[in-house]
């Protein structure tokens, strides 16, 4: 087989395949001798089928699944071998004439490639980035707590009202004297009302210090407003209903329920950070918060350092020359369902995270970066861990965080987005190690500033 290639820019080629019947013709041989060896017809026994009456029913698909398998090989092949640094797949070239596989013998193919830019990004202890430490400040370290606290907290009844409690009682719908309607109207036993979620103030003050076995008399419909959906949870009725119901209604207390956080004691102490954990005493637990926070805003300053180290990146290596015909076709290729509009839309910023890509990429082999399964699995069991502890739960046994893990290790859409991370992560740490590094102290909330700039 013959093949060529031209470069009618520095980052697009044409190749073309020449191929000839001596190049497919014993490949073909053989896999008609395999039709043959399991082809079933009435009047023959099983193999004896004759070879023409093969070729005659196989021929045609046999020869075009050796033409297809060959030319893939030898394509893919050519690439490999002139090293050629391709962007995405080879496209038919647009002027590719149709090829008559059952008739032809010999054919052209040709393909447009979209090549990657040559560049070289070289990162030493010359180049400065900013790194922020973000300071932990008391505030948020009460504010951790408090959340904690109210995570594992629990129910308790209480006998007067206060902001936040639960009213549970009996709903029964008033008349225009004031009584409860003894036909057609809505009685609800055991509902429940939180006061302070109505969205008329006059309402929730009617609430202000009442008792158990107190009976008190307000109106759904403007305390929610007439937020239908709100009512008909509370009335037990269909939403097209409850205009039906827009009176007083009565509210005997029989319950109060007051959610209380968990006391800073070593039973709760335990139930976070477990046994082990070393906590014994609200100033451990506060320092063990403190700590936890820390961590955070350093993976965020690392997050913020890859930011800034990628703006530095591409304007070091400045412009890029990018085949963006060919990278189009691409995209709209891989986007059919979607079209061209979606294409014009989407094309710059793809260009930018592709030059982004190719600088990354470079820097992380240069600095020997790699993903290797443990990685990956470590990466799962940090996000686990890390999705617990966004509900307070940081005791969670190892076997528990492994299976999670190995959960989201059978989806190759999660495992592509943890060997990005694990990427990312591991090219920060070994470039916060080479660049200066210009430090700069700064409050979480002027950090959180530079993100909505």
């Amino acid at each position: 087989m013959n093949i060529s290639i031209e470069k009618p820019t520095a980052v697009s080629a044409v190749i073309t395949l020449k191929m000839e019947k001596a190049d497919y013709e014993q490949q073909l041989t053989e896999s008609l001798k395999k039709f043959a060896r399991k082809a079933q017809m009435p009047g023959f026994r099983p193999g004896k089928v004759p070879m023409g009456l093969v070729k005659k029913l196989y021929g045609p698909q046999a020869k075009l699944d050796e033409v297809n398998k060959l030319l893939s090989e030898k394509l893919f092949g050519y690439i490999r071998e002139e090293k050629l640094n391709v962007l995405g797949e080879p496209l038919p070239h647009e002027s590719q004439e149709p090829q008559d596989i059952e008739h032809q013998d010999d054919f052209t193919f040709q393909f447009d490639l979209a090549l990657a830019p040559e560049f070289k990004i070289d990162l030493t202890a010359k180049d400065k980035v900013v790194y922020y430490d973000i300071d932990v400040a008391d505030e948020q370290v009460d504010r951790q707590v408090t959340s904690m606290r109210s995570q594992m907290g629990h129910h308790e009844e209480a006998e007067a009202y206060a902001q936040g409690d639960i009213l549970r009682g009996l709903l029964a719908e008033l008349g225009e004297d004031g009584m409860p309607l003894e036909e057609g109207g809505i009685r609800v036993e055991q509902a429940s009302l939180m006061p302070n979620y109505f969205k008329d103030e006059k309402q929730q003050k009617l609430f202000e210090k009442a008792h158990k076995n107190d009976v008190l008399t307000f109106n759904p419909t403007t305390a929610y407003a007439g937020n239908e959906s709100e009512l008909a949870a509370l009335l037990k009725v269909k939403r097209e209903e409850v205009a039906q119901h827009a009176g007083n209604f009565s509210f005997q207390v029989e319950e109060i329920s007051r959610y209380v956080p968990a006391e800073l004691n070593q039973e709760f102490f335990d139930a976070v950070y477990g046994k082990d954990g070393g906590v014994k005493s609200e100033e451990d637990f506060r320092a063990k918060v403190r700590e936890q926070i820390q961590r955070q805003h350093e993976a965020d300053a690392d997050y913020r350092f890859l930011i800034d180290l990628r703006a530095y990146a591409e304007k070091k290596v400045g412009d890029l020359e990018f085949p963006k015909a060919e990278l189009r076709r691409l995209m709209l290729s891989n986007n059919k369902d979607k079209g061209e509009e979606y294409v014009d839309e989407h094309f710059d910023k793809s260009i930018e995270e592709l030059r982004w890509h190719l600088i990354r990429e470079q820097l992380a082999q240069a600095h020997g970066i790699k993903v290797e399964e443990q990685d990956l699995r470590q990466a799962a069991i940090g996000a686990t861990r890390f999705q617990f502890a966004q509900y307070g739960m940081n005791n969670i046994p190892d076997e528990y965080l492994e299976q999670y893990a190995s959960e989201m290790l059978k989806k190759q859409e999660q495992v592509n987005q943890l060997a990005e991370r694990v990427i990312d992560q591991k090219l920060t740490a070994a470039l916060k190690n080479v660049v200066k590094l210009t430090r700069k102290r700064i409050s979480v909330e002027d950090f959180q500033k530079l993100f909505e700039a």
